[in-house]
């Protein structure tokens, strides 16, 4: 789960189970946006190295 928002989902996801367990629904709630969070900047890493290995590629076609 390590890299581009890993540490950020699991830290949301601890902080949303000690939310669950304490019945603090903010703790909850605050658990669950850091791991959409972290989800977002796993899609926007893959999208951004995606975006590199065209521009590779259609460097490569060129020659």
């Amino acid at each position: 789960m390590a890299g581009k928002g890993g540490m950020d989902k699991a830290k949301g996801k601890a902080k949303e189970m000690t939310g669950k367990v304490t019945g603090d629904r903010e703790t909850e709630i605050e658990g669950k946006l850091e791991q959409a969070r972290g989800e977002a900047k796993k899609v926007s890493g893959k999208t951004q190295e995606r975006i590199k290995e065209a521009g590779r590629s259609a460097k490569r076609d060129r020659t």
